[in-house]
């Protein structure tokens, strides 16, 4: 009963737009739509299992900007830039498996699914194929018609949890959203450029973070040390772990070991405003579960387009044509 109470609430606290949206909104139109997305995102992960990583970033980054409408996948070309050539997403990757999941479902039913729909549902199927839930995933989105790398402005590693706290807040996701959200780092690595300063010399004092395990801080100086011509940024993993799976390592390392390789990993677990929900997570991996499809769900409904607004692409990396 208690389960069925916790869970009528979520459902009264979900934004407007996702009201609008509706769980097998391509029941009629394409039937195969998810089963189409499945296969893609199958056949990309049996040979890289990183891929639930990168699409969790590229969820991410696109619904943080303009909300979730695939503007991020719009390619630049001479005539105009895209979010592409932001600096936050110039790491974003996978853009060739969206590419084959919508050409697959364009010979399916012509101009049905919009990309934006590909984005989550590919990201949800390799969720669950790393170990994390399923959940379903409200469909219906529209692709939007503008892409400008001047708007891409997401939270830095080097936030404090206040900080990020703000980008979330204006989203209108909640502290307990932000923290499960950062549990994606689970499955994620890091570029040494985005924490070389918490090895070396944190905050000008010539010394590593004093809150960083040392084990880790040699460990991230010898990955960060062999940078070479060929791999000039190495990057390391956020869960020192269980580092391809989506579970909730990350939080009992950066809760009982210190063991958060970016600043903002660390603060998580230090700031009164957000440790008590790591701890909760750290200690209960059924509740990281459940709290982690509902984040993804609540921000797979940031600001979508639905109805007649925006468009569905034929390409996902162009506009249509006017």
């Amino acid at each position: 009963m208690r389960l069925k109470i916790t869970f009528l609430l979520f459902l009264l606290v979900l934004p407007l737009a996702l009201a609008q949206l509706k769980v097998g909104f391509y029941k009629t139109s394409c039937p195969r739509a998810e089963s189409i997305v499945q296969a893609a995102v199958q056949r990309r992960f049996n040979l890289d299992k990183s891929v639930p990583a990168a699409l969790l970033r590229m969820h991410f980054h696109d619904c943080f900007v303009r909300g979730c409408d695939a503007s991020i996948l719009i390619e630049p070309n001479s005539k105009r830039q895209s979010e592409k050539n932001a600096g936050p997403n110039l790491t974003v990757r996978e853009y060739e498996l969206i590419d084959e999941a919508k050409k697959n479902l364009e010979a399916a039913c012509s101009s049905k699914v919009s990309c934006a729909d590909i984005i989550a549902l590919a990201t949800r199927d390799a969720v669950f194929l790393s170990g994390g839930p399923f959940y379903a995933v409200p469909t219906g989105r529209r692709d939007g018609l503008v892409s400008n790398p001047d708007e891409v402005n997401l939270p830095g590693p080097t936030l404090s949890v206040s900080q990020a706290f703000q980008t979330f807040r204006a989203k209108s996701m909640t502290m307990d959203d932000m923290v499960t959200l950062l549990g994606a780092h689970t499955a994620g690595v890091a570029h040494c450029s985005f924490f070389l300063d918490r090895i070396t010399n944190f905050q000008g004092t010539g010394r590593p973070d004093p809150t960083m395990n040392s084990s880790l801080v040699v460990e991230l100086r010898r990955i960060c040390g062999a940078a070479s011509a060929s791999v000039p940024d190495p990057t390391a993993f956020l869960d020192q772990g269980t580092s391809f799976t989506v579970d909730n390592e990350y939080f009992k390392q950066i809760r009982f070991k210190r063991s958060g390789v970016m600043q903002i990993d660390q603060e998580l677990a230090n700031d009164i405003s957000s440790s008590r929900f790591v701890s909760g997570f750290a200690s209960n991996s059924t509740l990281f579960r459940t709290r982690f499809a509902q984040a993804m769900v609540k921000m797979g409904s940031i600001q979508v387009l639905v109805g007649k607004a925006g468009e569905i692409r034929k390409n996902c990396r162009d506009f249509n044509p006017k």
